[in-house]
């Protein structure tokens, strides 16, 4: 991290350290500033992409900053996770096992999705990030592993100020009734349906 990064904002705790005071300091906001629930759905190619522009521009203001992955597994080497490793400041966890469609055992993909959840929820009441990106969340929810009406009422209720962005297919008409935002990504055409694998600076 550059020196002018480490010394910006001196008079807030930012960069964010372990033992800051995430969302209780009140000059990291503005009077405008509301917190959101973004959900990004739909069938089409662009959902986690769009999110990690929100997370980079979050990043840029200086907001501590969380991505919990909940189907690919810490073999994953993802792009936007190197590049945010180059930037610094941002949590990253994978939560799930891989593509969790063609697991060898789903009782622990469930049970390693449910383990992720848990552990949000307490980042959450912890108040522990402005920006939460829980990617490919809605397949668990779809899939019955973590409560639909409990990851509602808790991301509804969620003390001070956290900007949710959740990503995946086929969100749960629960979670579309209670966000702010949702944004429905529509396939219209996509490579892989000439028989084109995914491209490594393209999907990962």
């Amino acid at each position: 991290m550059s020196t002018d990064a480490l010394t910006r904002n001196t008079d807030v705790d930012v960069p964010h350290t372990p033992h800051d005071r995430g969302t209780a300091e009140p000059k990291r906001r503005k009077p405008r500033d509301r917190p959101l629930l973004i959900v990004i759905t739909g069938k089409g190619k662009g959902k986690s992409t769009s999110a990690f522009g929100m997370l980079l521009r979050s990043w840029a203001r200086d907001y501590r900053c969380g991505v919990f992955q909940f189907v690919k597994s810490g073999k994953w080497k993802v792009g936007e996770q190197k590049a945010a490793e180059k930037l610094g400041g941002i949590d990253w966890e994978k939560m799930g096992d891989g593509w969790s469609w063609i697991s060898r055992d789903l009782e622990e993909s469930a049970d390693l999705a449910r383990a992720g959840w848990e552990h949000v929820r307490e980042r959450v009441a912890a108040e522990r990030y402005e920006f939460l990106l829980l990617d490919e969340f809605t397949y668990p929810l779809k899939w019955g592993w973590v409560d639909v009406d409990e990851v509602v009422e808790v991301l509804t209720t969620r003390p001070g100020f956290q900007h949710v962005v959740i990503t995946g297919r086929d969100a749960p008409q629960a979670l579309i009734d209670a966000a702010d935002l949702v944004s429905d990504v529509t396939l219209v055409k996509h490579q892989m349906e000439q028989g084109i694998r995914g491209q490594q600076g393209i999907e990962w």
